[in-house]
């Protein structure tokens, strides 16, 4: 195994931990909060400024975990050459990182929709009023979806991650591989 990649981990980690918190508490308290308002056109008005403020926090997030996870894909080469598993895990975490991605920049063009339509009010930030426009449904509705859509992924990058530093363990895969192969060039 070649040196640590304390820089490249903690960017990686760090960044989606950003993004999963960042995500969830958008979900609970900037939506859940401005639900709570009594006129139904402040609902929409008091979700959209916390949304922006977080939405360069939350960029700067995906960037800071993708550098990191390209960074430790290239450090961990040999690893996921030799470990079959370290590959599976390393796919799957690319697939729901894009997911996730993908989910992101949807629910900032639906949030972009919902203050271009937050004088007609609404239920709640993912609940239509009786009077809305279908662009304004569309967006909620697409709202209601990815608001928990990507802390859900997130969570699993979380959990993937988890998984692999599970995998360089002594006596797992790779490790175990290197360690097997170290006593055979001693003679054992």
């Amino acid at each position: 195994m070649s040196g640590r990649n304390t820089v490249l981990r903690s960017m990686h980690d760090l960044g989606v931990a950003a993004w999963f918190g960042g995500a969830l508490m958008g979900a609970i308290g900037v939506n859940g909060g401005a639900s709570e308002a009594k006129d139904p056109t402040e609902r929409l008005r008091l979700s959209s400024p916390g949304w922006a403020r977080w939405a360069p926090v939350q960029i700067a997030a995906i960037a800071v975990h993708g550098i990191g996870g390209i960074g430790l894909i290239v450090a961990n080469k040999g690893r996921l050459a030799a470990q079959g598993e370290a590959r599976t895990n390393s796919a799957v975490k690319i697939v729901v990182t894009a997911a996730a991605g993908a989910a992101s920049v949807a629910a900032g063009l639906a949030g972009a929709s919902i203050l271009k339509h937050s004088d007609e009010g609404a239920e709640s930030v993912s609940e239509p009023g009786s009077s809305a426009s279908d662009e304004l449904a569309t967006a909620q509705r697409a709202e209601k979806v990815l608001q928990w859509a990507i802390p859900v992924l997130t969570g699993v990058l979380i959990v993937l991650g988890a998984q692999q530093g599970e995998q360089q363990r002594p006596g797992q895969g790779w490790a175990k591989n290197l360690t097997e192969k170290a006593k055979s060039a001693v003679g054992r």
